[in-house]
């Protein structure tokens, strides 16, 4: 009974290696891929300023949501 749960053991452990190493294989190959053809795949915003939320004017709806809030909570009319 020993035997057969280290058997299983064993056989549980090597496929959950197997797994991890096909797994981190393929995120290596996936890798090498798309920095091979990282020109086909061009980005949206190359400067990468569609992450910097100045100057859109989310900051103002924002802004006036905030105060409608805390207006409403106070109890004043908005």
């Amino acid at each position: 009974m020993v035997v057969e749960g280290l058997r299983l053991m064993a056989v549980g452990m090597f496929t959950v290696f197997a797994f991890l190493t096909l797994l981190v294989g393929l995120m290596h190959a996936s890798a090498a891929f798309f920095e091979a053809n990282a020109h086909r795949f061009p980005d949206d915003d190359p400067d990468g300023s569609s992450n910097d939320r100045r100057g859109n004017g989310r900051d103002e709806e924002v802004a006036i949501a905030l105060a409608v809030i805390e207006a409403t909570r106070r109890g004043q009319k908005v």
